[in-house]
């Protein structure tokens, strides 16, 4: 285990990497970038870090002794819905992939992989968040309103009857397209294109185990949802205000 010293305005990044040749390497091109970089061998120190610091993305291996990552991912995921999480794999199969995507990491690169490519997935979450920052900061903190489910936008809070609903970062934002776009169906691939990103082309399935997770924390009976609706042949849309039942 590593650690920088830091200054307060220095972004951070916590790689947890048991390969220590990988390891170095990493470290070194991301203090080459301005980053302050603490690290960790196995999973065990990986998410005491995690969960101990503010960390501005999460570089995280699969195959780590103690705990795997995967395992980190869900704990971190747990009490931080927001940390930007990498995920590197060796592992070729699509299931791990959409294993990884699915308990909340933002994006994957499978080994072996260049430093450049590393760099540029790196970017391309800085600019998503950038995005999703700056599009919150335009939005009026009008709440969105459907009867007894309340979306608030800049807050990135949800209530339902009053009480607060926990929702992931993903979970959130898929809400919140839907409540910002009522009455829009949205097959699978857009939905996809939207919340992750185009690199998850053809994960249609973690767009349904989101939507189903959403349901069974927003719907009184996720069977016969009456927020998440589906459109058969197509995907998905969200009621509009006139068609709220109270």
């Amino acid at each position: 285990m590593s650690f920088s010293s830091r200054a307060p305005s220095t972004p951070s990044i916590l790689v947890v990497e048991d390969d220590p040749d990988l390891a170095d390497l990493l470290c070194i091109h991301l203090s080459d970038l301005g980053y302050q970089v603490d690290h960790a061998s196995d999973g065990r120190q990986g998410l005491a870090l995690a969960l101990e610091n503010t960390y501005a993305l999460l570089i995280l291996d699969v195959m780590l002794p103690g705990i795997d990552g995967f395992e980190v991912c869900k704990r971190v995921r747990a009490e931080d819905r927001y940390l930007p999480i990498l995920m590197l794999t060796a592992k070729t199969e699509e299931m791990d992939k959409v294993l990884g995507l699915e308990l909340g990491a933002d994006d994957y690169l499978t080994k072996p992989f260049s430093v450049r490519e590393l760099l540029a997935r790196i970017k391309a979450i800085q600019r998503r968040i950038e995005i999703d920052h700056a599009q919150y900061q335009k939005e009026e903190e009008e709440p969105l309103l459907f009867g007894d489910l309340i979306v608030y936008p800049q807050k990135r809070k949800v209530t339902l009857r009053g009480e607060a609903i926990e929702l992931t970062a993903k979970e959130f934002t898929l809400l919140l397209l839907f409540a910002q776009n009522p009455g829009r169906a949205y097959n699978r691939q857009e939905l996809l294109d939207q919340v992750w990103g185009y690199q998850y082309s053809g994960y249609s399935h973690t767009v349904n185990s989101h939507i189903n997770r959403l349901r069974s924390k927003i719907e009184e009976d996720p069977s016969s949802p009456r927020f998440i609706q589906t459109v058969w042949g197509v995907g998905y849309r969200f009621i509009e205000q006139a068609e709220v039942r109270l």
